[in-house]
């Protein structure tokens, strides 16, 4: 079992990392230029109209804009995260900041946590292959396909898919999460067509979504095959896929699960350019309106659940390696 102080150390890095967070995550809205009520008042009055003071001041008291000084409304902030009111959003007035993240947030995760999953199992399969047949046809495809596509930019792969497959092809809806024939509701109707609007955003991911775990988990087991332990098993006469799986894939994964772990804590951030270029109502959509329009209590909390969650996804990745590789807990307590 690995020590207490380990997982000590490992919790107070964590606490401290994440108050930093939470005052970072204060700081930087407010120190971008304009005001979101006069950005408001301009955008309901037009550009060619004055803008009024009082309709200014109206729209603070209407959007419960916090006053005082700098540390006044960073303890007002405190306080309103720890009971989880994070506001009214300015954008989507009267909502709440809460009710638009639960709208958006079920998009996300389904969308992205699944690509993420099958991304990983992927990636790690093709790059374990290509270490186990390494400098033969098999690697140098592998490598050099995965070398190809990660070249390509992401924006234009997105918008070849959206050109071919729904504006040529029309196998596919171009935009949206779903039609406008079917309400939100667990039905065929509403699956089925949520599933045909997820299908091309799904695929934008998984094209280069698996290309970072195939090159890491590859050259990792092409490291670890040739260290000495393994070079012992192969002397000992076992089986070269068992050594291959026990020696070389068994440690090689272990900074994959790292990465995994962290790729799954930002999930809540979602992807704002897929879900840009297809309009889908995920978490990154409702992020790229937050930010283009002043939104500072929903930027807030969009920007703190996505810190928390690679956070606490790196603290659990920590503790999950301290209990895979006992030198982890060694070089700590050096």
């Amino acid at each position: 079992m690995a020590p207490v102080a380990y997982f000590a150390r490992r919790f107070l890095f964590f606490l401290a990392t994440l108050w930093a967070a939470v005052t970072l995550n204060f700081l930087i809205p407010r120190l971008q230029p304009g005001d979101p009520a006069e950005a408001i008042v301009s955008r309901l009055a037009g550009q060619s109209e004055s803008i009024d003071p009082a309709q200014v001041q109206a729209i603070r008291v209407m959007l419960g804009t916090p006053d005082g000084n700098l540390f006044d409304q960073y303890v007002q902030y405190l306080g309103a995260v720890l009971h989880g009111d994070f506001g009214i959003s300015y954008t989507y007035f009267p909502y709440s900041v809460t009710h638009m993240i639960g709208q958006a947030l079920p998009w996300t995760v389904i969308l992205v946590g699944v690509t993420q999953i099958i991304s990983f199992v992927v990636g790690t399969l093709l790059g374990t292959w290509a270490a186990y047949r390494r400098n033969s046809r098999v690697d140098s495809v592998i490598t050099l396909g995965s070398t190809f596509l990660g070249t390509l930019p992401f924006f234009w792969l997105a918008l070849l898919l959206v050109y071919v497959f729904a504006i040529t092809l029309r196998w596919f809806p171009e935009r949206g999460g779903y039609g406008g024939g079917s309400s939100p509701g667990w039905n065929w109707l509403f699956v089925s067509d949520a599933f045909q609007h997820s299908v091309l955003p799904a695929v934008a991911l998984l094209i280069t979504g698996p290309i970072g775990w195939i090159i890491g988990m590859r050259n990792n087991m092409v490291q670890s095959l040739g260290e000495d332990h393994t070079r012992l098993a192969v002397a000992r006469g076992l089986p070269r896929r068992r050594v291959a799986i026990t020696y070389g894939a068994r440690i090689a994964i272990l900074p994959n699960v790292t990465g995994f772990a962290i790729a799954l804590g930002s999930i809540l951030g979602g992807t704002v350019l897929v879900e840009t270029v297809f309009n889908y109502p995920g978490m990154g959509r409702l992020l790229l309106e937050s930010v283009s329009s002043r939104d500072y209590p929903l930027m807030q909390a969009l920007f703190l659940f996505t810190t928390i969650g690679v956070l606490v996804a790196n603290f659990l990745a920590d503790l999950l390696y301290g209990f895979l590789d006992p030198r982890v807990r060694k070089v700590e307590s050096v």
